[in-house]
């Protein structure tokens, strides 16, 4: 099948999140399978700071954005170590910014108008490089335009009148919500912006709008598909998600072992190790994190880990309290790498200052400490809010790193809790809860710090996770059997 892929991120390219992960993994596996995927993405500054071979096509577009018509250029490139070809929408005075979406906890003003155009320019693109697309797979807010354009504007015009349309949340709370009249940007008849299809509390959302408009709809998880459809998860879209039900499908985001593999991982130096080695290789990588980090080298005190946005959704809240809490009970040593929300900075860097010999905390993004950490690390907490998927889980349970998570969205559908039962058939692979608050998340570190103190049940457990399969292959098999029936929708003309 021939899919194009329509997205703001794709890594290395750009990337903020976990949409960039899965625009840079999953086109490759789709290749592997014998598909042609392709994706365009606006040409922000990130990318060209990517330090990958990008060259013009010599394309240049014009589109209409309200009483104006914009010019952009279209330039080429393709995802790294794979034949997949990258388009990227060049237009200056949209795209080359220090960020790709705001600054300084601030949206970009004219957002609207910034992926209005990329919208419409997919389209010129399309023509203009005469590409074979059989469904167009458009990606969170930015792109939830695109399938509207395909029902509209473009519904009779060839080729578009044969091009399916999938549209993936990825995360429903960022929803691409603008003042109405920035309606009049879109070009689309406002008979349109209704209850039913564009309109949202008197905004118009981007989200609400690629919902409504697609063939097919899907998110990151399972669970996460079945949580979106009521408050407060649904972020307020619930009627338009209920309306969609039947044509709403969850497929669990896969993990890139070519990047996330502590037998090849580079960042390890010679401390690599796999299932059947991992004992003397992660005692090494403990060894060599708590050096890298101040911690004291000790083995036997448990080593627990946190990485990523420093944010009340991923769950710091619970995190710093429960280590202020255990840093005054507990031998357990911490280590936190991030960055994001100020108070966690204050509140997390005066625990580090309050307690060095137990507490080390990175307030800033490393890939090569991420890596580290992942390997070094005996457990990983993961108490968010929600979370559509999740990709750390998965990296640790590769590293034979005990994920610690609340039983939410695609943790819940990708973490087996430690019970007496589950222990003893072998299955259990980490440790869950469901309660949203410091005390369970205490309680349920009480029970991994007592296993841990168990070697022998430990070292089972750890087994079962890192001999788990969360790679690409088996998702993007769910995801080509999506474009089919998508296509297959498409062309009897079911939307609901």
């Amino acid at each position: 099948m021939n899919i194009l892929f329509a997205t703001a991120e794709a890594v290395p390219f750009a990337k903020t999140g976990g949409l960039g992960d899965v625009c840079g993994s999953l086109p490759r596996e789709l290749a592997k399978l014998g598909h042609q995927p392709t994706l365009i993405l606006p040409a922000f500054r990130q990318v060209f700071e990517a330090g990958i071979h990008i060259e013009s096509t010599g394309i240049t577009i014009e589109v209409p954005i309200g009483q104006k018509r914009v010019q952009g250029r279209i330039l080429r490139s393709q995802l790294p170590n794979s034949e997949v070809p990258v388009y990227f929408v060049e237009q200056a005075n949209y795209y080359d910014r220090p960020q790709l979406y705001g600054e300084d906890g601030e949206d970009y003003r004219d957002n609207c108008e910034r992926f209005t155009f990329f919208s419409r320019a997919v389209f010129e693109a399309i023509v203009a490089l005469d590409l074979e697309v059989e469904v167009l797979h458009c990606h969170d807010w930015c792109a939830g335009l695109i399938p509207a354009y395909l029902k509209t504007l473009y519904s009779e015009r060839p080729p578009f009148d044969s091009i399916a349309s999938l549209y993936t949340i990825h995360n429903l709370a960022y929803q691409g919500n603008f003042w109405h009249w920035d309606m009049a940007l879109t070009g689309i008849d406002w008979k349109y912006f209704n209850w039913r299809q564009m309109e949202f509390y008197g905004n118009l959302s981007f989200m609400k709008t690629g919902i409504s408009f697609a063939d097919a709809v899907s998110t990151v998880s399972p669970t996460y598909a079945s949580e979106i459809m009521r408050p407060p998860l649904s972020c307020g879209l619930e009627g338009a998600l209920q309306h969609r039900q039947e044509d709403l499908f969850g497929i669990l985001n896969g993990a890139d072992y070519a990047h996330w593999n502590p037998a090849t991982d580079s960042f390890l130096g010679k401390n690599i190790y796999d299932a059947t080695s991992y004992e003397t290789g992660k005692a090494a990588c403990k060894v060599a994190l708590q050096r890298e980090v101040g911690l004291p080298v000790d083995p036997d005190k448990p080593l627990l880990a946190a990485v990523g946005r420093l944010a009340d959704q991923k769950g710091f809240d619970l995190i710093a309290r429960v280590m202020k809490q255990w840093a005054q009970q507990s031998d357990a040593q911490w280590v936190i790498l991030g960055t994001g929300d100020p108070k966690y900075h204050q509140v997390l860097g005066q625990l580090a200052a309050d307690h060095p010999e137990k507490i080390a905390v990175r307030l800033e993004f490393s890939n090569e400490l991420a890596h580290q950490i992942e390997a070094g690390a005996d457990m990983f907490l993961m108490p968010s809010q929600y979370e559509p998927c999740g990709l750390n889980q998965l990296y640790s349970l590769k590293y034979g790193t005990v994920p610690i998570v609340r039983a939410t969205g695609g943790l819940a559908d990708t973490v087996v809790d430690s019970t007496s039962e589950t222990l003893a058939q072998g299955t259990a692979t980490g440790f869950s809860f469901s309660e949203y608050t410091s005390l369970a998340l205490s309680e349920t570190l009480y029970r991994a710090c007592s296993l841990f103190a168990d070697k022998a049940a430990w070292q089972q457990l750890v087994k079962t996770g890192m001999q788990q399969d969360w790679s690409w292959n088996h998702s993007a098999q769910q995801y080509v059997e999506l474009y089919e029936k998508t296509c297959s929708r498409a062309h009897q003309g079911v939307l609901s």
